[in-house]
């Protein structure tokens, strides 16, 4: 991923912004525009950016509820009903593949939630493809050509989704090292693919179908059913019944490939979903993601 590359789409998630503060934000050097992994909107605060070290207030801006609402206007492209059901999740996916996250007041309806009001700050995530993150150690996660059930892990914001799309991209594009395969992504939050009115606006290889904004557990059968995937890719491991999706999978000869928030194995191990995630047998690697920025640093650990 080249500076100029990782610069041009700190500058496309700044077009969401209302004119004051992206004239602002676009005044930084193109070294910090590359760096950059979030724009913090948060009303009556200064727009902060989100760098690997932190959070950096942008100088000379406040936010106002009207800049909330203009940055949520231009991602749903006015048409906040067609945005209904993400928002409902509390996030919005604009063209680009911008997941922009909100917080307000929820609007609970039983165990549902119908909606976010009042919003009160916004998060755009800035994704970038980074093309070769996984070749390094794409042929530890293979056997005999196959690729192996993995799961990789960091802690939040470490680059576990980065890694897992540009896994995906490998296997469905095929490589030197293994044969194209037919993958099956769950994309629930919409990060991986980030799709766009029917069309991934991030790259995740040609023989990729993706079911986006399905909860894992829900979406894993209906792939098996339906599209013979030969892997399926699940980003963020969290819940009970997600293992259940991993461990079905597993069952019809599927490889997994999952990310889970953890510091390390061991860390992975003192939760109860991630010594569930172990105790199922399905996985053979795990990539654990250490350091941030230019010091990070990935690991491959034989699990079986």
């Amino acid at each position: 991923m080249t500076e100029e590359y990782a610069a041009s789409r700190y500058e496309e998630a700044c077009a969401l912004l209302p004119g004051r503060l992206r004239a602002l934000a676009m005044t930084l050097p193109l070294e910090r525009k590359a760096a950059a992994e979030e724009l913090r909107l948060r009303v009556g605060r200064a727009m902060y950016l989100t760098f690997p070290e932190g959070e950096e207030p942008l100088p000379q801006t406040r936010v106002t509820r009207s800049d909330l609402e203009q940055v949520l206007d231009r991602a749903t492209e006015y048409s906040r009903y067609a945005a209904a059901e993400t928002i409902r999740h509390g996030y919005v996916t604009a063209a680009g593949g911008f997941r922009i996250g909100l917080c307000g007041t929820a609007l609970p309806a039983g165990e549902r939630n119908e909606g976010v009001r009042d919003v009160s700050s916004l998060s755009i995530r800035i994704p970038r493809v980074c093309t070769g993150a996984a070749r390094p150690i794409l042929g530890e996660l293979l056997e005999d050509g196959r690729p192996l059930s993995t799961l990789i892990l960091s802690p939040p914001g470490g680059g576990k989704t980065t890694l897992l799309r540009d896994l995906v991209h490998n296997l469905s594009q095929g490589t030197e090292l293994v044969p194209a395969v037919r993958v099956a992504l769950v994309d629930e939050r919409g990060e991986l693919a980030a799709v766009h009115r029917g069309r991934p606006q991030l790259e995740v290889g040609p023989h990729t179908d993706v079911m986006d904004g399905c909860p894992k557990a829900l979406a894993v059968p209906m792939l098996l059913r339906a599209m013979t995937p030969q892997v399926i890719a699940l980003d963020e491991v969290a819940l009970p019944e997600d293992v259940a999706a991993v461990r079905a999978a597993a069952n019809c000869g599927v490889t997994l490939l999952a990310t889970v928030h953890a510091a390390s194995l061991e860390d992975l191990k003192a939760r109860e979903t991630g010594q569930a995630l172990l105790d199922t047998g399905v996985f053979r690697r795990v990539v654990l993601i250490e350091g941030r920025g230019a010091a990070r640093r990935r690991r491959v650990e034989r699990l079986l």
